[in-house]
C-alpha cells in the first residue's frame, strides 16, 4: 500500500489565526487537520479562551513554541462528525477541549489518570503529535481530538464563560482536591485574583471553605468580597495585615506568575499547612528553609489536572453553577487582547466568540 499524501492524511481544511514568529502578533492563517480516526471527536469551534500561557507561547518566552502557532487551549463547541469507535459522544453534543490532547496511555501516570503528568503528554498546540503532525490550538473553526481528551459539558453551564474552566478552573480545582484543602471548614488562602485566582475563590466557596484573598492590591477588596465572596482580604504589602493573619490558613493557592517572596505567605499558614503554586514565574522564586522547619510546612506545586478529574470538575462546575467572569472578543480583537493581557487589563478572562467572528476574518 502506498503511503497517504499529505491532502489524504489532513483533509480538513481549517481557518484560524496564528504567531508567525516571537513578535507574537496573530493575524489569519490557513492550515488542514488529520482525517477523523475511529476514535476522534470533530467539533465545531464556537468560543476559545484566551489565557496567558498563549500569550508566553505566542512569543516562544518559555522556548518550545513551534511556528506558525494557532493558540487555545480553553475551546468549547458542538460534535459534528465522530469516528466509528467512538462511543462517549455524538453529533450535536456540547464539548469542550482543555490543554492537551495526547499522551501514551502506558505510563503508571497514565495508568492512574493522570494524563497530565505524562512524560510524552502532547499539548493542545505547539507539540508534535502521535503522527509526527503540528497541533493547533482553538483559535480556529475546527479541532480534532482522540475522544479521551474531550470532555462533556453540563446542559446548564453557559459555553462562553464555562470554556476558561478548561485550564483555570482545572489548575486550581485539582490543588485543593488532591491537598485536602476542599474540606468544609478549611481556611484557604488564594493569592492573585486574576484569571486563576478569581475561579478559584468560586469553587472554594463552592466546597464550603472559609476563603481569604491575598493581593498587592486594596482596590480588589470589594470585588473579592461583594462579587466573588471571599470571607476576608489582605494587601500583601501591608505589614500589619498580614501580622495579624499570621498562621490561620490551612493553605494557600498561589496564582501569581510574576517574581513575589514566599517567606510572608508562609507565615500565614497554620503547622503542617500547604502553599501549592500554581503560577509559573519566569524567574526562580526564593525558598526559605527555616520556615518550612519550624511548622512542618510544605511548599508544592500543581498543574492542570487528567481528564476523568478535568470531567469532575466541569460536572461539578454545573451543579454548583461556577463560570469564570468575562469579556467576549472578537476574532480580530486578539492582538489588542494580548496587549491588554500584559497590564493585566481585564476582569477576568477573555473569551473569543469563534463561531460569529472568525469567519469574518478570512
Amino acid at each position: 500500500m502506498s503511503p497517504k499524501s499529505p491532502e489524504e492524511e489532513f483533509p480538513q481544511k481549517a481557518f484560524g489565526w496564528a504567531a508567525r514568529d516571537t513578535c507574537g502578533h496573530l493575524s489569519p492563517f490557513k492550515f488542514s487537520r488529520r482525517a477523523t480516526g475511529e476514535e476522534d471527536v470533530v467539533l465545531k469551534v464556537l468560543y476559545c479562551g484566551v489565557c496567558h500561557s498563549d500569550l508566553h507561547a505566542s512569543k516562544n518566552e518559555w522556548g518550545i513554541s513551534m511556528y506558525p502557532l494557532v493558540p487555545g487551549h480553553e475551546i468549547v463547541g458542538v460534535v459534528t462528525e465522530v469516528g466509528a469507535k467512538v462511543t462517549k459522544f455524538q453529533e450535536g453534543d456540547k464539548v469542550g477541549i482543555g490543554c492537551m490532547v495526547g499522551a501514551c496511555h502506558s505510563c503508571d501516570n497514565c495508568t492512574q489518570d493522570l494524563e497530565n503528568y505524562c512524560p510524552n503528554m502532547i499539548l493542545t498546540y505547539s507539540a508534535t503529535y502521535h503522527d509526527g503532525s503540528t497541533t493547533y490550538g482553538g483559535y480556529s473553526d475546527i479541532m480534532v481530538a482522540n475522544e479521551r481528551y474531550v470532555v462533556r459539558f453540563p446542559d446548564n453551564l453557559p459555553l462562553d464563560a464555562g470554556a476558561p474552566l478548561l485550564c483555570a478552573g482545572i489548575t486550581v480545582y485539582s490543588p485543593m482536591k488532591y491537598y485536602g484543602l476542599s474540606e468544609p471548614g478549611k481556611h484557604l488562602g488564594i493569592v492573585g485574583l486574576g484569571g486563576l485566582g478569581h475561579v478559584a475563590v468560586k469553587f472554594a466557596k463552592a466546597f464550603g471553605l472559609k476563603v481569604t484573598v491575598i493581593s498587592t492590591s486594596a482596590d480588589k477588596e470589594k470585588e473579592a468580597i461583594e462579587h466573588l465572596g471571599a470571607d476576608l482580604f489582605l494587601v500583601s504589602r501591608e505589614h500589619d495585615q498580614m501580622q495579624a493573619a499570621m498562621g490561620t490558613m490551612d493553605g494557600i493557592i498561589d496564582t501569581v506568575s510574576a517574581f513575589h517572596p514566599l517567606l510572608p505567605l508562609l507565615g500565614l499558614l497554620k503547622p503542617n499547612g500547604k502553599l501549592i503554586l500554581v503560577g509559573a514565574p519566569e524567574k526562580p522564586l526564593e525558598l526559605p528553609a527555616f520556615p518550612l522547619i519550624m511548622g512542618r510546612k510544605m511548599v508544592a506545586g500543581s498543574g492542570i489536572g487528567g481528564m476523568k478529574e478535568t470531567q469532575e470538575m466541569i460536572d461539578f462546575a454545573g451543579k454548583h453553577n461556577i463560570t469564570a467572569d468575562i469579556e467576549v472578543i472578537p476574532m480580530d480583537y486578539i492582538n489588542t487582547a494580548m496587549e491588554r493581557l500584559v497590564k493585566a487589563d481585564v476582569r477576568y478572562r477573555f473569551v473569543i466568540d469563534v463561531a460569529n467572528t472568525l469567519p469574518k476574518t478570512a
